[in-house]
């Protein structure tokens, strides 16, 4: 199903125009009743979709930011990565914010915030205040990211509940595949003398039209009964994600010093800490961060699992890939979003049928998706192999189209299958865990590939040398691949 067809109104029969007052009113309040549940859809995906292309626009958006900024490497880097890192170390405390104190507030305080910071980004006038501003934008995605799947999860109830996911995977995808080229578009468009600056100012007027719709399009829910903020948990769980990500995003470039490898072990005590004080609080009938009952929720755990080995495949697909084709074959940004093209158009395909394809599958359909991945990433590696260093780039199409189109038939049933079965009270921490494993895959992935994609790729910078690192990257990528596959067979009914 398109987007277009969740959106669509009800049709007006042209013998009973909207209003009249021949027109039943069971009639009038079950079309004002689908009107009322687009909006809230509409409004929910424009913070998907802004806050999933930040993640990848920015890629495009590096070179020219770097020479205008005159931005170090490290600071590079800290442009890129103090979005993500903010965004995983936030996202359980903001969903559990939104059981506290109302899942609208806090998606519209998250909505205001990230878009402040956009326009803050596009108007920095050094590399420091971007990486702030970053910082900013991913408390904002925090906020709201965790807010959307528990409206949805609440808002609305069986086949409108699976066209609401699939409608949320689709704007999601299309926000990660095409925002290498919307960003090249816009680089090249250069409006007003802005270049890279309009990659982060174009979410301005969007938020800002999408905040005014908040008060109506989205309905108020909180989690039932007394809840509290659990400080304790907040902090051990956010220095948690903080000591695993920070290394994995600083490790690779500075060589995996000693302070690394101390902090992975310090996220383990942490993160057992975290562990033991939520269950003591659950054994004390409290409230803590995450309940240790969601875990023991069917299906759940296992599909957390399956989320974070899928995001480690994506997160550094889009990153080996951009930089084959910008700095291993010379592409400028608008024709290096160009060649993302086809990964989307075979997203686009397969969103369309998915709910049909649910519909005979059911929970193998992820599973299907993610062995045509696997199948496609091997024709790459074939068609590169054949092509050479210097082979047409249009070669890669057909594998590109089927890449996409496996990630159209897994995002959005890997995201229902870990919520399917989580009570309504859970929701809120249940979809802060699934945000949180998205953006910590994210980054385990591109640490993991960081390592192969450098070690093959050497001191040589000729095409050569990066088609040979390329191809390193996408054999570890079909691994990934699979393994989701594998995974996706334990989960049973």
């Amino acid at each position: 199903m398109t987007t277009t067809q969740i959106l669509k109104a009800t049709p007006i029969s042209p013998a009973t125009p909207a209003g009249s007052a021949h027109e039943a009113p069971a009639e009038r309040t079950g079309r004002d009743s689908a009107r009322a549940q687009n909006l809230t859809l509409l409004v929910l995906l424009a913070g998907v979709f802004m806050t999933t292309l930040d993640i990848f626009i920015v890629n495009v958006a590096i070179p020219a930011t770097q020479r205008d900024l005159h931005a170090s490497p490290a600071a590079i880097q800290w442009i890129v990565a103090g979005y993500g890192l903010t965004v995983a170390a936030g996202v359980i405390t903001a969903g559990r914010l939104g059981d506290m104190f109302g899942r609208r507030r806090m998606y519209a305080l998250g909505m205001a915030l990230f878009t402040a910071a956009s326009a803050a980004c596009g108007m920095a006038p050094t590399a420091n205040v971007l990486i702030a501003s970053r910082v900013v934008q991913g408390i904002g995605a925090a906020l709201l990211s965790p807010q959307t799947l528990a409206i949805i999860g609440t808002a609305f109830e069986g086949a409108k509940r699976v066209r609401a996911f699939t409608a949320y995977a689709l704007a999601m995808g299309l926000a990660a595949v095409f925002g290498q080229l919307i960003g090249g578009v816009l680089i090249d468009m250069d409006f007003a003398g802005l270049g890279w600056r309009s990659c982060f100012l174009i979410n301005v007027p969007v938020g800002a039209v999408a905040l005014t719709l908040v008060p109506r399009a989205l309905p108020e829910s909180r989690a039932e009964g007394r809840t509290r903020l659990d400080v304790p948990g907040v902090a051990l769980v956010s220095a948690a994600l903080v000591a695993t990500v920070l290394p994995l995003i600083q490790g690779q470039s500075q060589g995996w010093p000693l302070w690394t490898w101390l902090s992975f072990g310090a996220a383990l005590v942490l993160f057992g800490a975290f562990g033991w004080y939520q269950g003591r609080l659950a054994a004390a009938e409290k409230s803590p961060l995450i309940d240790p009952a969601l875990f023991r929720t069917k299906g759940f755990g296992r599909g957390i699992i399956a989320q974070i080995v899928f995001w480690m495949g994506q997160g550094s697909f889009f990153l080996v890939f951009a930089l084959y084709v910008q700095l291993g074959r010379g592409l400028d940004a608008l024709h290096a979003g160009l060649i993302f093209t086809p990964i989307g158009a075979g997203y686009l395909l397969t969103s369309m049928v998915a709910q049909k394809v649910t519909a005979r599958l059911g929970r193998q359909t992820a599973a299907a998706g993610t062995l045509l991945m696997a199948l496609s990433l091997v024709d790459l590696i074939v068609t590169i192999h054949l092509t050479g260093s210097h082979g047409s780039l249009l070669w890669m199409i057909p594998a590109l189209v089927g890449d996409g189109a496996g990630m159209g038939l897994a995002i959005g049933p890997l995201a229902a299958g870990a919520m399917a079965r989580v009570a309504p009270h859970h929701t809120g921490a249940a979809s802060g865990v699934v945000s949180t494993v998205m953006q910590v895959g994210g980054a385990v992935g591109v640490a993991v590939i960081g390592i192969v994609f450098y070690s093959a790729l050497g001191s040589s910078t000729t095409p050569a040398a990066y088609t040979h690192a390329f191809t390193a990257g996408l054999e570890l990528l079909v691994g990934v691949a699979v393994a989701v596959t594998v995974l996706l067979q334990f989960d049973k009914d």
